[in-house]
């Protein structure tokens, strides 16, 4: 398996249950026509559908549960969850950003768009730029700059 292959699964199996997520993070910003190297799968999603995103997951072999850590800047926490393919694989690893505190606002901008499985529903150009500034590392200002040079 591959990590596109992954994201598809995973997106796949939202989509179906018809539960809410924007894509965020690197595999966001290749819909922004900047692929990048990236080694996880980022997703914006709303704090009461957590446990229900978790048991989907785990539904999907991702199976260790790391716990969550905060997003002090953005007020927010992460929960990250991984899945191991193969002996000598590198984890998969599916990061479930709750949309509150300063990510209210970006996950009312998100926006559906069609790709080549369906429905894809992503935090827009604005809410990604938003999301950067609060983490802030040198990456983030690069990406930072990218989105806001070529906005259209």
């Amino acid at each position: 398996m591959n990590l596109y292959s992954e994201f598809r699964q995973i997106i796949g199996v939202l989509n179906r249950e018809g539960v809410a997520y924007a894509l965020c993070g690197g595999m966001a910003m290749a819909v922004y026509d900047l692929p990048r190297a990236t080694m996880d799968i980022d997703l914006l999603i709303l704090v009461e559908d957590l446990e229900k995103v978790r048991t989907l997951a785990k539904e999907c072999g991702y199976t260790i549960d790391t716990g969550s850590f905060k997003i002090a800047a953005a007020g927010s926490q992460i929960y990250r969850m991984a899945k191991i393919a193969g002996e000598d694989e590198e984890p998969f690893v599916l990061d479930l950003l709750l949309a509150d505190g300063e990510l209210k606002e970006v996950w009312d901008g998100r926006q559906d768009m069609e790709w080549d499985s369906g429905r894809l529903s992503v935090v827009s150009r604005e809410g990604l730029v938003k999301m950067k500034r609060l983490r802030g590392s040198g990456k983030d200002q690069d990406d930072i700059d990218f989105l806001t040079e070529n906005e259209n």
